[in-house]
């Protein structure tokens, strides 16, 4: 079974998007074709995703999807004149909300993902910088700086785990990679030793990585599933003798992983 999902936002639509990716998640049987159109901030604009919308209906011989967060009220009205089911999460959500706390909200577009705070805002960027400074092993003498440095074997998820941390909640992650000279030596690197109570470990299974290096350098013995096999073997045993926290990157998403370990080395979000 095929449907279309369109993710409709006056804004940057990641909001719309989130919430839609999170339920539309809980239907494995269903292949979704999933649409995002952002700032639709216009009458012409939202005339062009209705059209598009019962394009989608006609060609899937379904209702399409709608997942909305329009804030103004006559585009809110041409989308909903559109053949499809929607869900709009404003008026779903606000509306008891306002009730509740008794008190109008503000409507305004965009304000989740905007520039709303400047210092907030500054403290994103600085976070991000940090955690771009401080990939690979960059710049090690800035780790008295971080809140957390992530360490693995080349490729296991350590970089956009690193940046997603540094953008979603304001963390200042760097990285090392542990070589085939470490693991050999089941060691850590001397200029880890004094962070030690940083450090997170990141794992993966052997022929994932395998895969993963495959891509970046085909038939070398870097990617070759022996050398995968040897080096997550020994990264794992050198957790285990120095008590470092690790979590196998496998079978989870780059948030799934951050928002874990995040959990486990009891870091708490920066930024609202």
């Amino acid at each position: 079974m095929k449907r279309t999902a369109f993710f409709i936002s006056d804004g940057t639509g990641i909001t719309s998007e989130a919430l839609g990716h999170s339920l539309l998640a809980q239907f494995d049987a269903i292949e979704f074709e999933q649409i995002t159109l952002p700032y639709i901030d216009s009458v012409d604009k939202a005339n062009e995703a209705v059209h598009k919308i019962n394009s989608a209906a006609e060609s899937d011989q379904a209702r399409p999807l709608i997942f909305d967060t329009v804030v103004d009220e006559n585009i809110r009205a041409i989308i909903a004149n559109s053949n499809a089911f929607k869900i709009d999460v404003f008026s779903s959500f606000l509306k008891p909300l306002e009730s509740e706390l008794g008190a109008d909200s503000n409507y305004s577009v965009g304000k989740s993902h905007g520039i709303v705070e400047r210092t907030r805002y500054k403290d994103r960027i600085d976070s991000v910088n940090f955690a771009i400074d401080n990939d690979d092993g960059a710049r090690t003498k800035q780790y008295a700086n971080a809140d957390i440095i992530l360490v693995g074997v080349s490729r296991c998820g350590k970089t956009p785990t690193c940046l997603y941390m540094a953008m979603q909640f304001g963390i200042r992650a760097a990285n090392y990679p542990l070589t085939e000279e470490d693991l050999e030596f089941n060691k850590l690197p001397s200029v880890l030793e004094e962070h030690r109570h940083k450090l997170y470990g990141l794992t993966i299974d052997p022929f994932q990585l395998a895969a993963i290096r495959h891509e970046r350098r085909p038939n070398s013995r870097y990617a070759s599933l022996d050398q995968c096999d040897f080096e997550v073997r020994e990264v794992e045993k050198l957790f285990k003798k120095l008590n470092i926290s690790s979590i196998n990157t496998t079978n989870f998403s780059i948030e799934e992983i951050s928002t874990r370990v995040m959990a486990h080395a009891g870091l708490e979000r920066r930024m609202n």
